[in-house]
């Protein structure tokens, strides 16, 4: 066991190279849960610069995450969940089973959380909590992978970041994922530190309600118990007992997610029979999954790759199993996708994960620039820093809609008809945004749905005195990738107007 412990535990301490301690030797009175009182939290608030700091981020997380919440319109994925949401706890299993490519965790929660209403805001409610209790945790996982300054720039990283507010107000199981991620990744750094088979339990059942919030959670899953093995394998003639520990954590996500597991196997050979149709594909998704994660910047990618790689070499320099904790994550979870990218649609959404490795490796170069300049200016300099780099993405966000408006399409569309008209989605499962805004009973109007040119023109021979309404977005390039259906429209449509994506058509 102190074998393992040299091997992954903090590097040794030199007088050139201690610890920038903003709370100036304050130590913190609480140690474990038994330590938590009102007298001993009252101490932290008052004396320690790092709760502080926490409490402060975590507050401007909540407002970030919160604020407007409920602006945009529900769009696609998130209408699709409302649709499924709405259905019985079994009747949502069985929509998993019956090919919805989105475990039911989320579904479930939704499920009681529409028992408070019905709009954006409950919709998204349970992401943004989720988001803004995944702040903290980045914080932990920064001060179990190195020290309490990583922990606070990481949480600081993951309070600001763009592209994790985005998820946090979308009504996707995303945010989900990431927060059980993050809860898995902590007890993992500290399992492979204490061998504890409480650690290593408690990685096995976060893992598995990870894996029930999103299958693509399997790859962060896989990437650690690799870097499991490599790193117990070692040490077993000596020591078996941390290899013991490791197959009953992993015996904890078998068992918990069983069901799951055998159901994505059928379910990924279904997905994977052709090939996919929209995403991104090869490099595309490496080099798009880490421009978004820097908040959909060029300048802002380039800066945060850099400090990420300064991070890697830092890492080397302190203990080289933290530096191949952060390549092998990284570069198992890219691999896997570039693969998968060409059997499988890919979007970097799914990659949400690697915020973990990526603002852990950001914070841990600090250090390099505290080699430098010896001052607790060097940790306060990056916390300025991740706010300057996020301020102009979210400036934008909140500055205009980021999702298609649905809301005010159909509103629009609603005073168009009249009664014997018939709106027409093109493709047809974009009837679900429509439906949750438009209704046909109210307008007195039908609704079809058509993704070919066959239902198009099926549709136009029945169309009888009413006129038809063409609702249709980029989706069909996907749904219809021969080009059939746009052909058709453009043949026997009218353009009649388009808002944030969405296009409409009447018949000639």
């Amino acid at each position: 066991m102190a074998k393992k412990k040299e091997r992954w535990g903090p590097e040794k301490k030199r007088e050139n190279t201690s610890e920038c301690d903003l709370d100036g030797g304050f130590e913190s009175p609480v140690k474990t849960f038994r330590d938590i009182s009102r007298k001993n939290i009252q101490s932290l608030i008052v004396k320690s610069r790092y709760f502080q700091a926490l409490i402060v981020v975590t507050v401007i997380g909540i407002f970030l995450r919160f604020y407007d919440i409920g602006y945009n319109s529900i769009w696609l994925d998130e209408a699709t969940t409302y649709f499924t949401s709405i259905k019985s706890l079994a009747d949502i299993w069985q929509a998993t089973t019956a090919g919805e490519f989105s475990p039911p965790l989320f579904m479930w929660g939704e499920h009681f959380m529409l028992v408070l209403g019905n709009n954006e805001t409950i919709l998204r409610f349970i992401p943004a909590v989720l988001g803004v209790l995944t702040i903290p945790l980045f914080y932990v996982i920064g001060k179990e992978f190195l020290d309490r300054n990583a922990g606070i720039i990481a949480a600081t990283a993951c309070a600001v970041s763009p592209f994790l507010i985005y998820y946090s107000q979308e009504a996707r199981a995303y945010s989900m994922m990431l927060f059980f991620l993050a809860l898995a990744t902590i007890f993992f750094l500290k399992a492979i530190k204490s061998g504890s088979l409480i650690h290593w339990a408690l990685f096995g059942i976060f893992s598995a309600l990870a894996f029930w919030s999103h299958f693509y959670a399997i790859v962060m899953i896989v990437a650690l118990v690799f870097f499991a093995f490599v790193e117990l394998v070692p040490g077993m003639r000596t020591d078996l007992k941390n290899m013991k520990m490791l197959i009953l954590g992993i015996a904890f996500f078998v068992i918990l997610s069983l069901p799951l597991l055998l159901l994505s196997v059928q379910l990924f050979a279904s997905r994977t029979a052709s090939a996919p149709t929209y995403g991104i594909q090869g490099l595309g998704i490496i080099v798009e999954t880490f421009n978004e994660i820097s908040g959909s910047n060029d300048l802002a990618m380039f800066l945060l790759v850099a400090l990420f790689i300064i991070g890697i070499v830092q890492a080397f320099i302190i203990n080289k199993n933290k530096a191949a904790f952060l390549v092998l994550i990284t570069v198992i979870s890219v691999i896997v996708s570039y693969f998968l990218s060409f059997k499988m649609p890919e979007l970097p959404r799914y990659l949400i994960f690697l915020s973990i490795v990526f603002f852990i490796g950001i914070a841990v170069s600090y250090r390099f620039f505290y080699s430098l300049w010896r001052s607790e200016a060097v940790v306060y300099g990056f916390i300025i820093l991740l706010f300057i780099v996020s301020a102009p993405m979210l400036s934008m966000y909140y500055s205009g809609y980021s999702k298609p408006d649905w809301r005010g399409f159909s509103e629009t569309l609603q005073e168009k008809v009249s009664p014997g008209d018939a709106v027409v989605s093109v493709p047809g499962y974009i009837s679900q945004p429509l439906d949750y805004y438009f209704s046909s009973a109210k307008s007195d109007t039908r609704e079809y749905g058509a993704t070919t040119s066959q239902d198009l023109e099926k549709i136009y021979s029945q169309k009888g005195n009413g006129t038809l309404y063409f609702v249709v977005t980029d989706d069909i390039s996907a749904a219809d990738p021969n080009g059939d259906a746009v052909a058709w429209l453009k043949n026997n449509t009218s353009f009649a107007g388009q808002d944030t994506g969405i296009y409409l058509f009447t018949s000639n």
